[in-house]
């Protein structure tokens, strides 16, 4: 096996581990947060922190994994390889930027296979101004009895009133419907939640502790399941600010896409994680993309997250189900594959070149 696939785990304790090595070989100390909970085999869980370079830097990127759990089986392969591949660091260093990885923004999920929290939040819908009203999105409200039926897999009755929406909305509206969040339904898919969660208060402090030197920050936050497999499509991931639109496809290239203007796969959403940059660090100008990486077409990636939500309010599910429903999770985020691993990487560390000329220029 070649270093690049050594990199990946098949579960979150040995993702940890090869992270925490890689760190230590690399002569880096590594700051702890831990989780209030145990992991699925009760090992201990964390948010891990590794800054590389002087604690002064001007310039600082930040590269996080695990925003949502499963997710990170690809996010974390990254981060091992960055930490092991000398020339990428000595590139950075060169060039006066600092790199900040944060590794398994939510643990949690990360070990259990769950792209939520233990708190069944969706971190990237979790970061609102909790006194204010949340946002409404009656869309979910109607179909949440569909998502969720009293049987897995769907039965008949239920499939045919899935297509049927389906059918006359488009796909498309049935994936925003749903994956823009919502902050009703606390069982329910993509919910973001009445307050923030353990990983929102926790990356705060990590950016309040590291985020405060730096007069320009960049932020690439490694995502799976959206778009054609392998293919990492460049998400805008700052505020709807055009200079800052501009900036990313100056460093990015113009092929970046954005939420604001219909172009990614991603609907519009609210409560975005990224925007604590500018909370917790507002004396640097921001530039971030999430990097979404394709796995199978959305219709088999829903169902994957249907499953998992339905798994979780039915605890009495057999062991072969249980077994069935974890796979297809895992399969939706993750493409265990030599090729897709080599893609992912590949296309993880061009971004991050990319982003280290930016805030070095």
């Amino acid at each position: 096996m070649n270093a690049v696939q050594e990199g990946f785990s098949t579960s979150y304790a040995q993702a940890r581990q090869k992270f925490l090595s890689a760190a230590q070989a690399a002569g880096l100390q590594v700051d702890a947060n831990v989780h209030p909970l145990a992991g699925r085999d009760g090992e201990e869980l964390a948010m891990d922190v590794v800054f590389d370079g002087p604690p002064d830097a001007s310039n600082l990127l930040v590269v996080s994994s695990a925003c949502h759990g499963v997710e990170g089986y690809c996010g974390s392969g990254v981060q091992v390889h960055a930490l092991q591949n000398t020339a990428w660091r000595e590139a950075a260093r060169a060039k006066g930027v600092a790199v900040l990885y944060i590794h398994a923004l939510n643990p949690h999920g990360f070990s259990h296979v769950r792209r939520v929290t233990h708190e069944n939040v969706d971190i990237n819908r979790n970061f609102q101004d909790f006194s204010q009203a949340l946002p409404d999105n009656p869309a979910y409200r109607e179909i949440q009895p569909l998502l969720l039926p009293d049987v897995w897999p769907p039965d008949a009755a239920n499939a045919a009133a899935t297509d049927r929406y389906i059918a006359e909305r488009g796909m498309k509206a049935f994936q925003s419907a749903i994956s823009k969040g919502q902050h009703e339904f606390p069982d329910g898919l993509f919910f973001g939640g009445q307050a923030p969660t353990w990983s929102n208060l926790s990356l705060r402090k990590v950016l309040q502790k590291y985020g405060q030197s730096c007069q320009h920050l960049a932020w690439i936050d490694l995502h799976t399941g959206l778009g054609p497999s392998g293919v990492g499509e460049r998400i805008f991931a700052c505020a709807d600010d055009a200079a800052a639109y501009q900036r990313a496809k100056a460093w990015w290239g113009q092929g970046i896409t954005s939420i604001y203007d219909g172009s990614s796969s991603s609907p519009m959403l609210t409560g975005l994680m990224w925007m604590a940059a500018y909370q917790e660090c507002p004396q640097a100008k921001y530039t971030g993309i999430a990097m979404e990486y394709g796995t199978q077409p959305p219709d088999k990636v829903m169902r994957a997250l249907r499953g998992d939500h339905w798994l979780q309010l039915h605890p009495e599910a057999s062991e072969a189900l249980r077994g069935q429903i974890k796979q297809d999770l895992m399969d939706a985020f993750y493409t265990d594959t030599d090729a897709w691993r080599s893609q992912i990487v590949d296309q993880a560390m061009d971004a991050m070149h990319q982003a280290v000329t930016g805030l070095g220029a």
